[in-house]
């Protein structure tokens, strides 16, 4: 009866366990709508800033800003890396983190140091354990991204860049296709494409260079003050940063998508399991029944 006793103990255990990944599966469907509202609604604006800086920058050849200067030569590299903070999301974070030692790899066998800035706890966790070169960080972003909390961490790779410290600066996340599908990707933030072609669709349709330009036949302008090269100045800071909040927020929405669909997979297999215990447990019960009636009826032939 000890077996039995087991059995039915790991059948409870499993049971609760079930309770609690069914339970975790409707928190990240509720979150995953409110996270997949919040990525769209922040697309607009970085696409009309970057419209109203591409058309300024046409109106202004003459001045080129610092974040569209190419390098010739890549001595140096910054890379950000968007994680969670949290686990229990199938491999999500697995992805990006291969991902980035993949480009680590192919930039220092080009000669070229790396430097990291980590937004999320997970990706903190393992560029500490292989001792990267971190300059910054920012973890515990919660449910919703918050630029404010964005902006120091960022700032430090942004800076480096227009001092020369590195030479481009990458941004590695997970970008959102749908529901059951999230793409590791690792986009060129600066130097800025060409015509402010939009790095996330060139990313993912893998187009070349000149890819969702934005393109104009008549010169454009605006009445603005104090002068161009403020506002240019200002708008690719806030595009830029704009792009950041873009990846964080394409992130929270992957993140909560794969947690809704690893605890599902948790579920689906936990009743599986809890099959397959029933019937080992009925089977056992069976053979201890028949053998204490066997037990009993050798007795009683005996006297």
């Amino acid at each position: 009866m000890a077996g039995i006793k087991e059995i039915r103990t790991k059948i409870k255990s499993v049971q609760n366990t079930s309770k609690i990944t069914k339970a975790m599966e409707m928190v990240a469907a509720s979150k995953m709508r409110k996270a997949q509202d919040r990525m769209r609604a922040g697309r607009p604006y970085a696409t009309k800033v970057r419209e109203i800086a591409a058309h300024l920058m046409q109106a202004n050849p003459d001045y080129t800003h610092p974040y569209m200067i190419e390098r010739p030569e890549l001595r140096a590299v910054g890379i950000i890396v968007v994680s969670t903070d949290k686990g229990l999301c199938g491999g999500l974070n697995t992805n990006i983190m291969r991902l980035v030692l993949a480009r680590m790899k192919e930039f220092e066998g080009k000669g070229a140091k790396t430097q990291y800035t980590a937004l999320g706890n997970k990706g903190l966790g393992v560029l500490t354990r292989i001792r990267a070169n971190l300059v910054s960080q920012e973890v515990q972003l919660g449910d919703t991204p918050n630029l404010e909390r964005l902006i120091g961490a960022v700032k430090v790779q942004l800076d480096d860049f227009v001092e020369g410290k590195v030479d481009a600066v990458y941004l590695a996340t997970n970008r959102f296709v749908n529901t059951m599908r999230q793409e590791p990707s690792f986009i060129r933030l600066l130097p800025l494409p060409s015509g402010l072609a939009d790095p996330f669709q060139l990313e993912s349709d893998n187009q070349g260079a000149d890819a969702n330009q934005i393109k104009s036949e008549y010169g454009w302008d605006y009445i603005y003050e104090p002068d161009s090269k403020t506002v240019i100045d200002e708008l690719l800071l806030r595009y830029v940063e704009g792009l950041v909040y873009q990846a964080v927020a394409e992130n929270m929405a992957s993140e909560q998508s794969a947690r809704m669909v690893a605890m599902k997979a948790a579920s689906d297999n936990a009743k599986k399991v809890i099959g397959d215990l029933e019937l080992v447990y009925n089977k056992t019960r069976q053979a201890a029944i028949t053998k204490e009636i066997s037990e009993i009826v050798g007795g009683a032939a005996a006297v």
